[in-house]
């Protein structure tokens, strides 16, 4: 089977590579230059590009990866299926008290934080008008594992625990996110690309995890514990329903807190794996 994996040199898309060709597929990675893409047979497409957390100082660049390029590519390209990954966080707006389903009703206001969010929207649109059933989308939760990007909340809790042995948090403890190994994400995605019944995934844990209960389980591991601002505002999102997932392609995705001590391991960070309970 034949895959062509756009934005393979990002986190998601470096894994993505690694399992597919584990799995035997041939699998491409294009130059960002896109040269020949457009006359080639691509086979089975995951469309992984994208910017994270500098979306706000980059806001044409995430236009032009969102939205601009991929119109041209689904225009012009010639494939078997398509995989637009776009992300829960388009679900901020939602009620926190009901679980956010990929049916649900999104409200976005303009503005530079809601960039993204709009972005992700229009790109999933586009995916969805498209007549052909094989143009999917799926919108991954916060993805870790080895290599996760600084740019992101835990990446960045990471890198500070690995340099500075301390992490200072600016929002409240009771601030929470759904968090889904990449691990366990690669494989669905695979599914997904090659018999999905649907046009839409949610691709999350389904839990959300507190960074009260993560900084309290890092303290645990490590020693470390964290220093949280004066006047930090609670964040947290609605809980992300995977049941289409799950019903689908038996998608059972573990705790973050769960997995933490290998998490921890994989990004350099020493931890008592005798208090890893």
């Amino acid at each position: 089977m034949k895959f062509t994996v756009l934005g393979g040199g990002g986190f998601v898309g470096t894994h993505l590579v690694r399992y597919l060709r584990g799995q035997g597929h041939v699998v491409d990675v294009p130059a960002r230059s896109l040269d020949g893409v457009f006359g080639a047979d691509l086979g089975h497409v995951i469309y992984a590009i994208g910017l994270t957390g500098d979306f706000r100082k980059r806001p044409f660049d995430t236009v032009e990866a969102h939205v601009c390029l991929l119109a041209q590519m689904l225009q012009k390209c010639r494939f078997d299926s398509w995989l637009y990954l776009s992300s829960t966080r388009v679900y901020a707006s939602l009620d926190r008290d009901a679980p956010a389903n990929e049916s649900a009703t999104i409200a976005v206001a303009p503005g530079s934080d809601s960039l993204y969010n709009l972005s992700k929207l229009m790109g999933e649109s586009l995916c969805l008008a498209c007549p052909n059933p094989a143009v999917r989308v799926a919108r991954l939760s916060n993805v870790y594992g080895a290599g996760i990007s600084t740019d992101t909340f835990l990446g960045s809790v990471m890198d500070d625990l690995r340099r500075h042995s301390r992490v200072t948090v600016n929002e409240s403890p009771d601030s929470g996110k759904d968090y889904v190994a990449i691990d366990e994400v690669v494989p669905l995605l695979e599914a997904i690309s090659l018999r999905g019944l649907e046009r839409l995934y949610n691709v999350a844990s389904g839990r959300m995890v507190t960074h009260g209960e993560l900084f309290e389980k890092i303290r645990r591991l490590t020693g470390f514990s964290a220093d949280y601002s004066d006047g930090g505002l609670t964040r947290t999102f609605p809980v992300v329903d995977i049941s289409r997932a799950q019903a689908e392609f038996g998608f059972r995705p573990n705790n973050l807190l769960d997995t933490l001590g290998g998490f921890l391991t994989a990004c350099g960070v020493r931890y008592n794996a005798g208090d890893d309970l």
